[in-house]
């Protein structure tokens, strides 16, 4: 349904200011000067309040072997039409450096984590 470019469809797949969480995933995320950093892997979502509380990128690593995912808050991403993907003012080095994890090993998304993911990016928890 993803790649359908039937316009029912993309109604129910996209609006204005709404997307599926399907044409979300595998989104390329770039940043500020336009080179591809990894893609959207995944949502993080708030179970009582609904909202998307971080993309969790996948970074790095060849067929799936050494790849990292990286949680982003959500306010980090901006949407650029241009690019079709997401933009964030991050480049590979600082990304090496930022809260991730491996396959198998994913966090314990508690306030502790959520506060070192967010402060890592400058961003209010």
């Amino acid at each position: 349904m993803a790649f359908d470019t039937n316009s029912d469809t993309m109604a129910r797949d996209e609006t204005y200011d709404l997307i599926s969480s399907e044409k979300v995933d595998g989104t390329a995320v770039y940043n500020r000067d336009g080179e591809r950093l990894g893609t959207v892997h995944h949502f993080m979502v708030g179970k009582r309040d609904g909202r998307v509380r971080y993309a969790v990128m996948s970074f790095g690593g060849l067929f799936g072997m050494g790849e990292r995912y990286h949680p982003l808050p959500w306010d980090v991403l901006t949407y650029h039409t241009d690019k079709g993907g997401y933009m964030v003012d991050l480049d590979k080095d600082r990304l090496k450096e930022a809260p991730s994890y491996e396959r198998g090993q994913e966090p314990t998304y508690d306030r502790t984590y959520g506060e070192r993911v967010h402060g890592y990016y400058g961003v209010p928890y």
